[in-house]
């Protein structure tokens, strides 16, 4: 555990980009202060690690960013979505409190207790994810003044078996799946990232993880940006549930490169 970790970084890419790699749940970091009301054992915690952290992803976007031809920004969390998940809603409008997992967890991945659920989650709502919300939310508006536009592509990762925490993991599990929004997807972009992942075999659409992340200031309201998750099945990449890396990293680095250079030109 560390306490010196930085809670979130923009890594600066070419001026003329308009894509970000958001890579929310990367990190295992979870500060001292923060792991005192967390009720597991040490080993426990660990193990929920391996489950929860969508492992070596920060990775995966890094090599992308590298191999493309024009080199987009990343927005990389640095702490652990144990801490606080950035991209739930922070009140009722969130649909995975109903597992414990708004975004303050209070249940783990197999639903067991987290934390207390008297505990007030507020004062860690206030220190990492509004803070982190405001740079995410900067971030983009930075592209718009820059380029006129910006894509996000969040850059996720699930296990190959269902976890109890799903709410809606009973669909198909393809290699890759693709999130999606009506109003911020739009087909170039679609069509775009199912090119670019064919090398990887399946892709499928929002199954068993819809959606994507767009900051609030921008969500339904303004088309010009553009957003897709993008889930890739663990085992394609590395050894589950929380182990190295394989050789499948490379390929999936690259795919996700290629997706970078396909939405950084026009739209």
């Amino acid at each position: 555990m560390s306490n010196a970790t930085e809670p979130f970084r923009l890594l600066a890419g070419d001026p003329g980009s308009p894509v970000i790699l958001h890579v929310p749940h990367s990190s295992r970091v979870v500060p001292e202060d923060v792991r005192a009301d967390i009720l597991l054992d040490d080993r426990a915690l660990e193990t929920e690690l391996d489950h929860i952290t969508d492992g070596h992803t920060a990775e995966i976007a890094a090599v992308a960013a590298d191999r493309a031809a024009l080199r987009p920004w990343r927005f990389v969390n640095g702490l652990s979505r144990l801490v606080i998940d950035p991209e739930r809603f922070p009140d009722e409008r969130e649909e995975m409190l109903a597992v414990g997992m708004g975004a303050v967890y209070t249940r783990t991945t197999h639903r067991e207790p987290l934390r207390r659920p008297d505990l007030d989650g507020s004062p860690l709502v206030e220190r990492y994810f509004r803070p982190y919300a405001r740079a995410m939310t900067e971030a983009v508006a930075d592209r718009l003044r820059a380029v006129g536009r910006a894509v996000i592509v969040d850059v996720h990762s699930y296990p190959t078996a269902r976890l109890p925490y799903e709410l809606h993991g009973e669909g198909p599990r393809p290699p890759v799946c693709l999130g999606t929004d009506a109003f911020h997807t739009p087909e170039w972009l679609l069509g775009a990232a199912r090119k670019a992942f064919e090398q990887l075999g399946e892709t499928g659409l929002d199954s068993p993880f819809a959606g994507t992340y767009v900051p609030l200031r921008y969500y339904g309201q303004d088309a010009r940006v553009t957003a897709l998750m993008v889930e890739l099945r663990r085992d394609g990449y590395m050894y589950e549930p929380g182990g190295p890396a394989h050789d499948g990293l490379a390929p999936t680095a690259a795919a996700l490169a290629a997706l970078v250079d396909a939405t950084s030109g026009p739209s």
